[in-house]
C-alpha cells in the first residue's frame, strides 16, 4: 500500500469500504464489477452502473417465473400484481413513508413523475409556482402549465437560515426572489375561482450541478409560510404544496418522509442501482393525490366507458388513476433486486463511503498549485451553517486555470480524461439556474452565448473569457480510492504546469509531462523536425491525398472536409457507419479549379468544379456537432454516381460560407484561448491532426506491426513529422 492510501486510511478509515460489513469495497469490485477492469467511472449522478451479481439475479428470477401482464385474470398476472404490489412498498420503505400517508405512482423517470405533477396541479390565475434556482430542467419544465393556466412563476435563492435561540431550529429562512413571471394572468382574471389557491414550492434533495443538498426542514418552511423575501415583498397566499426532486440524492441520502411530509417525491431507479433504466415513481401524499386533475384517459385508468358517447368512469385507485396503460413489469419485478444491493450495505455506509471520497478529491483539489502559487481549480458548492445547504453529497463540480488565471475548457478536460480512461461528465448538467449561479454568468452572458450559437452538448465551452459549463466528478456506493486517486494524477499531469528552466537560464511554464535523460528544450527544438506531407481530405470520411505543400484558409487547409455525404433520412455518413467510403479517392487540381473523385465500383471519374454555382433548389441547413452550417447540394447525376460508389443512396453537400462559434487554440503568452470566430468545415474535434514519424514507429513497436504515415487516414487535415 503506497503511502498516499495509507494517510487517506487514517483519517477516512472508519468511513471508507464498509468496515464491518458483509464485503469489502474491494471484494465488492473484484467480484461484482469485473468490466470496469482499469476503467475509472466517476458519473454516477448521469447513471450509477448495476452489479453483475444483481444483474445474475435479475435473468434467474425472469427465466425461472412467468409474470402476465397485469390487466389480465390468470395466474401468471396475479403473480406480476403480487410482485408490483411488493415493489411499491419496498420504494415506500425506502423513502420511510407510511403507506396510509403515501402511494407510489410508477413512471417512466422522474421526468415523466414531473410532468404529471405539472399536468394534474390545480392551477389557477391566483397561484404561484416557486422554485429554487438550482433546479433541473425537468423541475424548470412545470412552470409552463403553470404560466399557461395563468399561475405565476418565480425562482428564488436561499440566502440565510435563521434559528430559534432555545430550540435550534429553523425558525425562517431569507430569500432572493428573481423575476416574476406570467403569460396568461388577464385571460383568467375575470373568471371566479371557487376555493382554495394552490401553490406549488420545488427543491432538489440535492444539487446535480454542485452536490449542495438542501435540508428537509424547507418542507416545513414552505408549508407554514416562513420564507421572508429580502425585498420586503408579501408572501402569496393559498395553500403552499411540496414538491421534491431526489433524483440525485436518493442513491446515498434518500428523504425521510416519516420526519419531512412532503407532496411530491420523484425518483428514478438507475441512479439507484443501474437497472433498469426508464423506470422511476412519483411518490404522492395521498390528501395532495386528490387535488390532481387528469384530462387523459387510459387502458387501465378507466373502470368503464362507452365508445359512441362522452361517458367514462375512472378508476379510484391513485395508482391504478396514474398509471396509463400497461406498467413496464417486467423492470418493476427487477428493482427488488436493486434494492437488495443497496440495503445489505445499508444507506448510512454508503453516505459514508462515497463522501469521505468526495471530500478527500475535493480537499486535494483545492490545494493544488501551479508553480507561481495560483489555484489550479475552482470548486463550486460549499457547506454553510447560515444557510439550508449546510452538507455536500457525493459530487465535486469544478473548473481549471491556467497559470496566468485564464480557463481551460471543460470539453478539453473530457476528452483528455477519456483517452486516459477515465469517465465523468461536463456542461451544465441540465440545470441551468446552477450553472449561471455559480460560473457567474449574466442574463446578458447567456443571451450572447446563444446567440453565438452555444448549445448543449457543444464544444463551445469558453465564450468571451468565461466557461460555459463545468466539470463534474460524481461518487457511486462502488467508487473506489484507486478511482479517485487516478483521476488526481490525471488533472496533476496534466494540467498542473511546472517551471522549466531552458539552457540560457530562463524559465517558461508547461504542462506537466516528464521527459527522461533529456532536456525539454533540447529535444523538442524547432530546428529538429522538418513537415514530410500533408493530407487533405475534402469529403468528410472519404480518402484523402498528400502534397508537400497546401494553402491555408481561416478554418484550416483548404477544401478540407469542405463536403460531406448524407443519407436521404438526413444522418450525416462516416466511415464507421458506411465502410465502402474509405474506397472513395479525391484529388484536387487548384490550377484547373476541379476536384476529383473516382470508386472502383463506378466507372468514370466524377469531377466537380470548384467554382461552380450551388442549385439554388438544394439549398438548406444542416446540424453538425452542436452548429448550424449552410449547404448546398448537387444535381442527380452527381448524387447517383455517390450512391452507386458507397452502396446506398446518399446526398453530397457542400459547405457554404459562414461563420460559427468554434473551439480553437491560439497561443496568447502562457494562456490559452478557445474561442475565435472563424469558416470551419466539418471537423469531428480540431482542424489539424498532427502526426510525427517517432509516433508511429512506437506505435509499430507496440502492435509489432508495420504501419506507415501514408495509410494512417485521419479524420483531420493531417500534418506529418519528420525528425532529423
Amino acid at each position: 500500500m503506497d503511502a498516499a492510501k495509507e494517510e487517506f486510511l487514517r483519517e477516512f478509515g472508519r468511513d471508507y469500504g464498509y468496515p464491518g460489513g458483509p464485503k469489502t469495497i474491494d471484494e465488492i469490485r473484484a467480484i461484482e464489477f469485473k468490466r470496469l477492469g482499469g476503467m475509472a467511472y466517476l458519473d454516477h449522478a448521469g447513471a450509477t452502473l448495476y452489479s453483475e451479481l444483481q444483474m445474475e439475479s435479475i435473468f434467474k428470477d425472469l427465466t425461472a417465473n412467468v409474470y402476465g401482464n397485469p390487466h389480465s385474470q390468470s395466474d401468471s398476472s396475479f403473480a406480476t400484481s403480487d410482485i408490483v404490489r411488493s415493489a411499491r412498498q419496498q420504494v415506500l420503505d425506502y423513502l420511510k413513508a407510511s403507506p396510509k400517508d403515501y402511494k407510489c405512482i410508477f413512471t417512466s423517470g422522474a421526468t415523466a413523475a414531473l410532468k404529471l405533477v405539472g399536468e394534474a396541479f390545480p392551477w389557477s390565475h391566483q397561484s404561484s409556482f416557486v422554485y429554487t434556482m438550482e433546479n433541473h430542467n425537468s423541475v424548470l419544465g412545470i412552470r409552463e402549465y403553470a404560466l399557461e393556466q395563468g399561475a405565476q412563476a418565480y425562482a428564488v435563492n436561499i440566502e440565510e437560515a435563521e434559528h430559534d435561540t432555545f430550540t435550534g431550529n429553523v425558525a425562517s429562512v431569507r430569500a432572493t426572489k428573481h423575476q416574476i413571471l406570467t403569460r396568461n394572468e388577464a385571460k383568467f382574471l375575470d373568471k371566479d375561482h371557487t376555493g382554495s389557491a394552490y401553490n406549488l414550492f420545488a427543491f432538489p434533495s440535492e444539487c446535480n450541478f454542485s452536490g449542495s443538498k438542501f435540508s428537509l426542514e424547507l418542507v416545513k418552511i414552505v408549508k407554514e409560510d416562513l420564507i421572508r423575501y429580502s425585498d420586503g415583498s408579501p408572501s402569496f397566499k393559498g395553500c403552499w404544496k411540496v414538491l421534491i426532486d431526489a433524483a440525485k440524492g436518493c442513491a446515498t441520502d434518500p428523504p425521510d418522509l416519516s420526519k419531512y411530509n412532503a407532496d411530491f417525491v420523484v425518483i428514478s431507479f438507475y441512479k439507484l442501482f443501474g437497472y433498469p433504466t426508464g423506470l422511476g415513481a412519483l411518490i404522492v401524499h395521498t390528501d395532495a393525490a386528490k387535488l390532481l386533475k387528469r384530462t387523459y384517459f387510459s387502458g387501465g385508468t378507466v373502470a368503464a366507458s362507452i365508445a359512441d358517447i362522452n361517458y367514462v368512469k375512472r378508476r379510484e385507485g391513485i395508482e391504478e388513476l396514474f398509471e396509463d396503460g400497461t406498467i413496464p413489469f417486467l423492470s418493476i419485478a427487477s428493482l427488488c433486486h436493486g434494492f437488495k444491493v443497496l440495503n445489505s450495505l445499508t444507506i448510512p455506509a454508503i453516505s459514508r463511503h462515497t463522501s469521505s471520497l468526495a471530500t478527500y478529491l475535493r480537499d486535494i483539489l483545492v490545494a493544488l498549485r501551479h508553480p507561481n502559487g495560483t489555484s489550479v481549480c475552482t470548486i463550486y458548492g460549499s457547506r454553510s451553517s447560515k444557510t439550508l445547504c449546510n452538507e455536500m453529497g457525493p459530487v465535486v463540480s469544478f473548473n481549471l486555470r491556467q497559470p496566468d488565471g485564464s480557463w481551460v475548457g471543460h470539453r478539453e478536460v473530457e476528452k483528455l480524461a477519456s483517452l486516459s480512461g477515465i469517465q465523468l461528465r461536463t456542461g451544465c448538467f441540465c440545470n441551468p439556474g446552477a450553472c449561471a449561479k455559480y460560473l457567474g454568468l449574466s442574463h446578458s452572458d447567456l443571451a450572447s452565448n446563444i446567440a453565438a450559437g452555444h448549445v448543449c452538448w457543444d464544444d463551445c465551452d469558453i465564450i468571451n473569457g468565461k466557461p460555459t459549463g463545468a466539470v463534474r466528478v460524481s461518487l457511486g456506493y462502488m467508487s473506489t480510492y484507486e478511482d479517485v486517486k487516478k483521476f488526481i494524477d490525471f488533472v496533476s499531469t496534466s494540467f498542473v504546469s511546472t517551471r522549466t528552466h531552458a539552457s540560457d537560464g530562463s524559465q517558461f511554464c508547461g504542462r506537466s509531462i516528464h521527459f527522461a535523460d533529456i532536456g525539454f528544450e533540447n529535444r523538442y527544438s524547432a530546428s529538429r523536425f522538418h513537415l514530410k506531407s500533408i493530407t487533405v481530405y475534402p469529403i468528410k470520411s472519404c480518402a484523402g491525398f498528400s502534397m508537400d505543400r497546401w494553402p491555408l484558409s481561416s478554418g484550416g487547409l483548404l477544401h478540407d472536409r469542405e463536403w460531406l455525404l448524407q443519407s436521404l433520412t438526413g444522418e450525416t455518413l462516416t466511415q464507421k457507419k458506411v465502410p465502402e467510403m474509405s474506397l472513395l479517392r479525391t484529388y484536387i487540381d487548384l490550377s484547373q479549379g476541379i476536384l476529383y473523385i473516382e470508386s472502383p465500383r463506378c466507372k468514370g471519374r466524377l469531377q466537380i468544379t470548384l467554382n461552380s454555382s450551388p442549385c439554388n433548389d438544394k439549398r438548406e441547413q444542416i446540424s453538425w456537432h452542436g452548429q448550424i452550417y449552410q449547404v448546398h447540394g448537387y444535381n442527380k447525376e452527381v448524387d447517383t454516381w455517390f450512391s452507386t460508389a458507397i452502396g446506398r443512396p446518399c446526398t453530397l453537400l457542400r459547405h457554404m460560407s459562414s461563420s460559427h462559434c468554434v473551439s480553437s487554440c491560439e497561443r496568447d503568452g502562457i494562456g490559452t484561448c478557445r474561442e475565435s470566430r472563424s469558416r470551419l468545415n466539418f471537423p469531428n474535434e480540431a482542424q489539424f491532426l498532427l502526426i510525427s514519424e517517432e509516433s508511429v514507429s512506437d506505435l509499430n513497436n507496440r502492435l509489432n506491426s508495420n504501419v506507415d504515415l501514408a495509410s494512417l487516414n485521419s479524420k483531420c487535415g493531417d500534418l506529418k513529422l519528420r525528425g532529423f
